[in-house]
Order: C-alpha cells, then structure tokens, then sequence
C-alpha cells in the first residue's frame, strides 16, 4: 500500500481510504448481492487494515462507526486516521452537533476524531451552516477533540460542484470530499486547482458507482450524455463504452480502469473504496499497487468526457 500526506493536514494516509458508507455499507446497507453479519463486516475492515490501508471513512447516518469502534478497539489509535460525519439533511443547530459528536466519539470508542465533515452540504445551505455551525467546529478542535475540518458535498445533486466552489472561498477547511470519477471529470478543472494552491486534503468519492461497475447502467448513462449533448457519438462505442481500456498494457477491467485513473490524476489524496464482499476488498487492494493507465488511454478518456458535469456515476 502506498502512502501520500493530506495536505496540509500533514497526516500520512494509505491512498485507498475504507469507505464504510455508499450502497454497501461495509455489508450492513442495501445492496441485495451482500448482506454481511457484523462479525462478517468487522473482519472485512480488519482485512483492510491488514493490508495497510490506515484510512477510515464513516458517518452518523451509516450506522457504521460502531462496527469501526469494535474492530478498532485493540488496534493503536495514533496508526489510524479516523473520518467521519455531521448529517445536513435537515436543518441543525450547535447542540445537534455537540450531542452527534458525542455519539460519534463512543461509538467509535475514541477520544478524538482525526477528520470531522458537514455532511453532504447544498450549496444552498452553506451560508448558513458556515455562520452558524462552524462556530461550533473550531471550538471542539480547540478543545483537541476534533483535529481537522471537513466538508463532503451531495454529489448525486451537485454533480458541478457549486456548493465546494463556494466553500474554498473560505479558509476553514482543511479536508473536503468530493465526487470524481471517469465519467464526470469535472473536479480537474473547478476544485483541483484550488485544492491543490490551498494545500487542502482531498478524498474521492463515487471513483465507482454503479455505472462503472455495472455494463448496462453505464450504457443508459452513456446514451442519457449523448441525448444531453455532453457527449459526442463518435468519440465512443455505445455498447462497449470503456472496453478501450481493457488490454495487455491497460486495465485489468473497468472497476479497476476506475480507480487507477482517480489514483493517478493530481489533485486527489486518498481514494475511497467502499465494499462488502472480501474478494472485491482484495481486487480493489490489488488495484491500488498497479501503475497509472497507458497515457494514450487516459488523454481519450479526458477528451471523451471532457464536457460532462451532470452524471454521478450511480
């Protein structure tokens, strides 16, 4: 496994972060090809950790910091960068977040919390957040239990990125996460640069979602982008979209074509994996240690997908 700094962090991190979150839930969520018992997802995250990824990534609304507390409980605190979230989805106050936090910290069974996020914040709701909950942020990270800020947008909404446009204007966010895939690239041009001048940590989500792991879903995506004019018909095989990628020299399949291309673009630190299935676990890993994508195949994707910001990728 390889290891990167988080920006201005300075925190050293595996490049593939644990997404204990999106539609698998490490097992526990609603995908219907897995369904894991919670000695099932525990030792999944403990696979993980054996194979060095130090990243963790949680949150309130996934249910899923206890089952990280439980594994965790006998693994050296300071080895582990530990993430997690305040849901936004309704409209919350100091106290919310105090009593949230709280919560976060016992069922994590930790003292601290290495990246703490606004969850999945709307551009239309920033400005207020900013004013009245970061007040309450920076006094938990003064007082040690909180050691850096985070903000993660709601990318199957805001595929172009206007809510993080807006919050790198100011100065408080030391870690953000955003949405960025082969599909839609659009992070390279609207947040990377600024990220990259700040030193701010980046993670990615949705590097795989279901139309990059799934050949149907990707075609109703593919033929949805051609009718919305982001995507020009001769640049690329409707039926076999990303099968290009697939040779001696290039990827092993798309699902590792994905990650490797988010892996290898500047910008982004750690890349998030989410799964519940331990082989899956084991070909994502494997994914990781290979090289960059042939610069040919990655100079077609960018020009294929060049004017596409309005897709997540599910």
């Amino acid at each position: 496994m390889d290891y990167t700094i988080l920006g201005r962090t300075g925190l050293k991190v595996s490049v593939m972060g644990l997404g204990c979150g999106g539609p698998s839930r490490i097992g526990t969520g609603y995908t219907k090809d897995q369904k894991n018992t919670k000695e099932e997802s525990i030792a999944l995250i403990q696979q993980a950790l054996n194979s060095g990824i130090n990243f963790i990534d949680t949150a309130e609304i996934y249910r899923t910091e206890k089952i990280v507390g439980e594994t965790i409980k006998n693994v050296n605190r300071e080895s582990l960068i530990i993430s997690t979230k305040k849901s936004t989805f309704r409209n919350i106050t100091p106290e919310d977040v105090y009593k949230s936090f709280e919560r976060s910290l016992k069922a994590l069974g930790t003292d601290y919390i290495d990246i703490y996020h606004l969850h999945g914040v709307l551009p239309e709701d920033y400005e207020n957040l900013y004013s009245e909950i970061v007040p309450t942020l920076l006094e938990l990270r003064d007082q040690g239990k909180i050691r850096f800020l985070g903000i993660t947008e709601r990318f199957g909404s805001d595929t172009d990125h206007a809510m993080l446009r807006r919050a790198l204007q100011d100065d408080v966010w030391d870690v953000i996460m955003v949405g960025f895939n082969i599909l839609n690239q659009s992070a390279s041009d609207l947040i990377f640069p600024i990220t990259l001048e700040k030193n701010i940590g980046v993670l990615i989500m949705f590097a795989v979602r279901l139309a990059l792991s799934r050949p149907k879903r990707l075609k109703e995506v593919i033929q949805s982008l051609i009718k919305k004019n982001q995507l020009d018909q001769n640049d690329i095989n409707e039926e076999k979209p990303l099968d290009f990628l697939i040779h001696k020299d290039g990827a092993i399949n798309s699902v590792d074509a994905a990650y490797r291309f988010c892996r290898y673009e500047p910008g982004p630190h750690v890349i998030l994996s989410g799964t519940g299935n331990s082989d899956h676990l084991k070909s994502n890993i494997e994914s990781f240690s290979r090289p960059p994508l042939p610069e040919d195949d990655v100079e077609k994707l960018k020009k294929i997908f060049q004017n596409v910001n309005s897709v997540s990728g599910h």
